[in-house]
């Protein structure tokens, strides 16, 4: 038989061998999800911000007296504040650094002449994050009970807190990636990460703070997710909708500038 030839019992029916046309789309998604994971993980840089920044900072400021949380054990305030660290860390500074270069070496733009629809890149994307942070947090977890961490409240509130925070901080990361160069990008990435970790109530209390500056840090997504994980996981209160709703806002406005702005070349 000849390429290009059909097979069958009757004439002129028959099925091609391979069928020809673009995979399923939830295919697709899930594949360039997993691809998009493994390239993540494989990454020592994304891996430093990830995973391995966070755990140093539990456990150092964990075991070592260096700044006052108030009362109760150190690792009750702070693990909220690293998990929350986590999630910026993967869906901003990490997901940013990595779009912005794939956009500036052309992979964005080949990708987009794809099979692959561009709403289903960014959702492969998004799913990337997610198991990222699945496994972000199952190792913080790890170390934070380790250290002597009672968690308390309702795994659902803190499980809505993250969805929340990842996008939110997804939607500004992606804006960054699509409208600065890759290498401005990366600087500005960095920085905002390092201003965040500094004023965003995950290591120092945003009551050390003047009034003045603590009313606007707590407008941010980071002191947010921060905060609310804390009233959660500390607290023991129900869904803090303050901070869930400071993380809508945030969402909404980056995901929609993002989707408006974004550059694919």
């Amino acid at each position: 038989m000849t390429a290009g030839t059909t097979s069958g019992t009757g004439a002129g029916t028959g099925t091609y061998a391979p069928k020809p046309g673009a995979a399923p789309v939830g295919r697709m998604i899930a594949a360039q999800a997993a691809l998009e994971t493994k390239m993540l993980l494989r990454n020592g840089e994304q891996l430093l911000l990830t995973v391995i920044i966070p755990s140093l900072l539990l456990v150092l400021f964990s075991t070592v007296d260096i700044v006052d949380t108030g009362a109760g054990k150190a690792v009750d305030f702070l693990a909220p504040g690293v998990l929350a660290l986590a999630v910026m860390s993967t869906a901003f500074t990490g997901q940013a650094i990595a779009t912005g270069f794939e956009r500036r070496y052309g992979v964005l733009k080949r990708l987009a002449a794809s099979p692959l629809p561009r709403w289903a890149l960014m959702t492969a994307k998004t799913l990337s994050v997610l198991v990222t942070e699945i496994l972000q947090v199952a190792l913080l977890t790890v170390i934070a009970l380790a250290l002597g961490w009672s968690p308390q409240g309702d795994p659902l509130s803190v499980a809505l807190l993250l969805v929340l925070g990842t996008a939110a901080f997804s939607g500004l990361g992606l804006l960054m990636a699509g409208t600065l160069r890759a290498e401005a990008t990366l600087a500005a990435a960095n920085l905002v990460f390092l201003l965040l970790l500094v004023g965003g109530g995950v290591i120092v209390p945003l009551d050390r703070f003047p009034e003045a500056a603590r009313a606007v840090l707590e407008l941010l997504p980071i002191s947010a997710l921060s905060d609310g994980l804390r009233d959660v996981l500390q607290g023991g209160a129900a869904m803090p909708w303050g901070a869930a709703g400071i993380l809508a806002a945030w969402a909404v406005l980056g995901l929609g500038a993002a989707a408006k702005f974004f550059r694919w070349e």
